[in-house]
């Protein structure tokens, strides 16, 4: 792996904070990182090479926060064909809210996965009612996802 970028969909600054730690955390492991706001990107931006985080927040009823509903929007629109996009997915929501806990981040997979999009890893998904702190909680998640990054690129022996 040599790049990841990190696109934050956030609307009190939590998203961005979770973001740059784990932007913190790649560069100290010597892997590239971009943290990009979704309201500067077009569907363009998802291509295959580099990896991505989907690392939004969820508000009101389940909603995108505002500067992320533009560019998911947008997605829909185009239809893109999305092979060889990998991506994680880091979910921030609230367990009091049970029917859209983490709405945005699990609407965000579901579309980019129906635009054949390749999730790699599990799905982080943060109760900010369990009192662990969002950004700490990415960075032990970080290790995980690396290590599901790694194997997905470790090319499968063929039989014979």
């Amino acid at each position: 792996m040599d790049e990841v970028e990190i696109l934050v969909g956030t609307m009190s600054g939590t998203a961005d904070m979770v973001a740059d730690e784990l932007s913190s955390q790649l560069r100290k492991k010597k892997i590239a990182c971009r943290v990009r706001d979704m309201s500067e990107c077009t569907p363009a931006a998802l291509r295959p090479g580099p990896y991505f985080i989907i690392c939004t927040a969820t508000y009101g009823e389940g909603d995108l926060p505002d500067n992320a509903q533009p560019l998911y929007d947008a997605i829909v629109a185009a239809a893109p064909n999305l092979a060889g996009v990998r991506y994680g997915v880091i979910c921030l929501g609230d367990k009091i809210y049970p029917a859209t806990f983490c709405g945005a981040g699990k609407r965000f997979d579901a579309m980019l996965a129906s635009f054949g999009a390749e999730r790699v890893g599990e799905r982080m998904e943060n109760d900010a009612s369990a009192g662990f702190f969002a950004d700490e909680a990415a960075v032990e998640w970080l290790g995980g996802w690396l290590a599901a990054c790694a194997q997905a690129e470790t090319p499968v022996a063929s039989g014979g």
